[in-house]
């Protein structure tokens, strides 16, 4: 980065500048907030208030303090990496700014308080002590899965589901020795025995005693919007419980029979029957939602939404670990690691992180929108789009060389291809074109579900952070455009 280019860059979630003044310990908060967010870059010897270039020299002293504020103030110590830019000060002398690059951790930080910040947006935000629970679970440092559940017994287990888990794997003691000789099941302390959460979970006589929300929701809506009130057009609401497995299993085959399908005679004489979603991929997003989901928040359920275009797969909580919307295809991380193992014996999850990379090649080989992921709040929205809606539409020739099917994931990335042109913009004049104020809701909501639907595309792909990176619309976003299909 060159030294004008700071200078115009805004302070955001991955960027902020302070002063060679500013005390160590102050230093560390920002340094904790990019850590245990999206990682980030300080730059050092620039006033964060008035962009005045200070520059570092002649402050060794203070510069050195500010070089250990990693170690001598984080816990654990962040390892940030640091590079020296030349720059002309005010006073027109020649000087230099520290850039200390700070990498997103798998780790929870805190500076020497034991206090925890995020950073959101261009500020640090102190947690409290819900937040940072749920930042532990999320960055696998602590798994909810392996907590107590409060009041439950031995008594409250289904020994049979023991059993069947136990042919499975090809276990040969008895249920009540698995169970207290591996993944801490069932355990003892002050002469008392407890039951944890991955326990009830996969094996409980009625999970819902304890988690009331563990559950799965299907609605059907008809037409493309979810509309309430007077309005409301719900024609199917039907929920599923149970143990894991058992609402994997329910709801799959109910997907199943919600599905369309479209018959005709293929060249060779035979019939071919076409489904306006894949077999693997709905499978594949019913057990994410119920493997990954934070069991931890207990005021909502997995709901999925089924609409005459589109299923939108919502799960409670955050992306856990270092998952981002545009990298979901390549980073694994799993939230509930004792659930995982226990669906891949039921052959349910194949490899580790390989699912959703699978859904998106098969839809890419079709010429088909790959799913869309965004947070709203704390719910993480999942879009897979209908292959086709009608058989008018399956039977419609393609015009272009992207099949007209394609069609923007979420209302969001609707809009934003809606608003943008031919031309690259920046994020600033794309948060101007749809009316939002809040960069980090630009970037979650509508640029990174926009990236991995493929509807835009970036100036400098290799570079994602780049200070001047730019987007525009992809061909087939505006082939989508010109076919008039709003």
């Amino acid at each position: 980065m060159t030294i004008e280019e700071i200078l115009a860059r805004k302070e955001c979630q991955t960027f902020d500048c302070k002063s060679i003044q500013i005390d160590p310990k102050a230093l560390a908060i920002p340094i904790v907030a990019m850590a245990n967010a999206d990682g980030g870059m300080l730059a050092i010897g620039v006033s964060d208030k008035t962009r005045r270039i200070e520059g570092i020299d002649g402050n060794e002293e203070r510069l050195n303090e500010l070089l250990r504020a990693p170690f001598d103030f984080c816990n654990p110590s962040v390892r940030v990496r640091c590079e020296y830019l030349p720059c002309t000060d005010y006073e027109g002398r020649k000087n230099r700014i520290l850039l200390m690059h700070i990498p997103a951790s798998v780790q929870l930080h805190t500076n020497q308080a034991d206090e925890c910040f995020m950073r959101v947006g261009d500020k640090s935000k102190k947690l409290n002590f819900d937040e940072r629970m749920q930042l532990l679970y999320d960055k696998g440092e602590r798994y909810y899965e392996d907590k107590d559940v409060y009041d439950a017994t031995t008594d409250d287990i289904d020994m049979n589901l023991v059993s069947d888990y136990m042919n499975v794997i090809g276990y040969g003691k008895s249920a009540m020795e698995y169970l207290r000789e591996n993944n801490d099941f069932v355990t003892e302390k002050d002469g008392q025995q407890k039951v944890s959460t991955a326990c009830i979970l996969l094996f409980g006589k009625n999970p819902q005693r304890f988690f009331p929300r563990a559950r799965t929701r299907f609605i059907r809506y008809e037409g493309t919007e979810e509309k309430v009130g007077t309005e409301m057009n719900v024609v199917k609401d039907v929920t599923f419980e149970g143990t894991i497995l058992q609402q994997v299993r329910r709801t799959i085959d109910y997907l199943e029979t919600q599905v369309r399908e479209h018959s005709f005679l293929g060249e060779d004489g035979r019939f071919i029957t076409n489904r306006n979603y894949p077999k693997y991929a709905i499978q594949e997003m019913v057990v994410n939602s119920c493997c990954h989901r934070a069991y931890n928040i207990k005021g909502t359920e997995i709901q999925i939404k089924m609409f005459d275009d589109r299923i939108v797969f919502e799960t409670p909580g955050d992306l856990p670990g270092l998952v981002r919307p545009d990298n979901i295809r390549h980073t694994h991380f799993s939230r509930n690691p004792k659930i995982a193992q226990y669906l891949k014996a039921y052959k349910y999850v194949k490899e580790f992180g390989e699912g959703i990379d699978r859904i998106c090649n098969e839809l890419e080989t079709k010429g088909c929108a790959i799913p869309s992921f965004h947070i709203d709040a704390f719910i993480l929205k999942a879009t897979l789009m209908a292959e086709w809606t009608s058989e008018k539409e399956f039977d419609r020739p393609s015009t272009a060389q992207v099949p007209p099917k394609y069609r923007p994931s979420t209302a969001q990335v609707e809009k934003l291809v809606t608003v943008m042109n031919d031309d690259y913009i920046d994020v600033s004049e794309m948060m101007k074109l749809c009316g939002i104020v809040r960069r980090k809701t630009m970037h979650d909501s509508y640029i990174a579900p926009a990236l991995t639907d493929g509807s835009i595309e970036r100036k400098y792909p290799e570079q994602p952070n780049h200070p001047k990176q730019m987007y525009r619309l992809t061909e087939k976003a505006k082939i989508w455009k010109k076919l008039d299909v709003f």
